[in-house]
């Protein structure tokens, strides 16, 4: 048996997707260790993984990222994990580590190492025509020339990292797009924008989606069809007026409306009609596959879960990649995009009732269904995390190549 080390950042969208892999490697045998934030201490134990939580408490992005500020905490994050990471690293031993894309402290460190990595994509794969968040443009160029302070502060701290560690394996900019001999990509390559740019590096293995405990306290059994669908996710905080829009317009519609609202108190919402069910937090995957519709925020993971189910969706993109995937679902029909500032009762009402009524949304959405579910998920993963440690050459460790 082998030992894996996982390596990630502190984001739900990119740790949620590689804990049914975790899983899958200790169930077949495998020592599996990760190294995370202290906030995912609990779901990574929960997979049978030890945990490695990092020093200095729970590192985050900015809330809201640019591109500019994204490189720059990203690079200083590197800079402040990098000898602790090394010191654990060193003691564990890992055969493979595997790291999240954007994750660049897990590729440098399996450099120093000698050790081969995997880079694991939660959002699509970064290429022509899906363009990677710390990709070099002219908004990212206009970004600096305005704030001198954060560029000079990505600057200093690239150049501590090329001064002090093996950066081969990391673009000289891009460092949400960290690439190795094998990356996973964790959708299918049919939703997959420009898939057939990607070569054989890029394995796209589906969503991910392990065993989820049971919600004994959702009233499953009292939803009636159609079950209409909407959350805003659990990052960005929609407030109760997106809220009451949402009841609003698809209570006339759905049999039973099921709002999710995170950060905000059902309370918050006031009186709802009688048919709309508000909780904070809702079991998705057990609603989805009662779903008729899906209203979203388009973050990679829910719209992969809604697409493995099959349900057609309004997606309301906020930010990051979410315009990119709420493009793309409309792309494929498969859905219809609304930018939130325009998603009015009548706007949504609208868009949920031709989502209803035309069949040519299900029939797109149940073609993608067919192809996420046949990619393979987190066992296909596993197997190829495997694969690649069979076939794959150690690599000679930094040290001794003379840096």
């Amino acid at each position: 048996m082998s030992t894996f080390a996982f390596v990630n950042i502190a984001l739900q969208g990119h740790v949620n997707p590689t804990l049914p892999v975790v899983a899958e490697l200790v169930r077949r045998g495998h020592t599996v260790t990760y190294h995370v934030a202290p906030a995912f201490a609990d779901v990574v134990a929960a997979t049978g993984a030890t945990v490695r939580t990092y020093p200095g408490g729970d590192l985050t992005l900015p809330e809201r990222p640019t591109p500019l500020t994204m490189l720059d905490g990203l690079a200083r994050t590197t800079v402040a994990l990098l000898p602790a990471l090394l010191d654990d690293l060193r003691r564990i031993g890992p055969d493979l580590v595997v790291h999240g894309s954007a994750c660049p402290w897990g590729a440098v460190a399996a450099g120093e190492l000698g050790v081969p990595a995997v880079s694991a994509f939660t959002t699509f794969a970064f290429g022509r025509r899906v363009a990677s968040p710390t990709r070099a443009s002219w908004p990212m160029i206009a970004s600096a020339a305005a704030r001198p302070g954060v560029a000079t502060g990505y600057l200093r701290s690239r150049w501590e990292l090329h001064r002090a560690y093996a950066t081969g394996r990391l673009p000289l900019l891009d460092l949400a797009n960290v690439r190795q001999p094998l990356n996973l990509v964790f959708t299918a390559r049919a939703f997959q924008p420009d898939a057939e740019s990607f070569d054989d590096s890029y394995r796209f293995v589906g969503p991910s989606l392990g065993e989820r405990p049971r919600d004994p306290s959702f009233p499953m059994d009292a939803l009636r069809d159609p079950v209409l669908y909407a959350s805003p996710g659990t990052v960005l905080d929609a407030g109760p007026a997106l809220l009451r829009t949402f009841a609003a317009a698809l209570a006339p519609l759905g049999g039973t409306v099921v709002i999710s609202t995170g950060r905000t108190d059902p309370a918050a919402l006031g009186p709802l009609p009688p048919n709309v069910l508000a909780r904070r937090f809702v079991p998705q995957l057990e609603v989805l596959d009662r779903a008729a519709l899906f209203v979203t925020h388009g973050g990679m993971n829910s719209v992969n879960e809604a697409l493995h189910a099959g349900v057609p969706m309004l997606v309301l993109p906020q930010g990051a990649d979410q315009p990119l995937v709420a493009r793309r679902v409309a792309e494929l029909g498969a859905g219809l995009a609304l930018a939130p500032h325009e998603a009015d009762t009548e706007a949504v009402q609208v868009r949920a009732g031709l989502l209803l009524g035309e069949p040519r949304f299900r029939v797109a959405a149940y073609d993608l269904r067919d192809a996420q579910r046949a990619a393979g998920g987190y066992r296909r993963a596993a197997d190829e995390l495997e694969r690649h440690l069979g076939q794959g050459s150690r690599p000679v460790p930094a040290n001794a190549r003379g840096r």
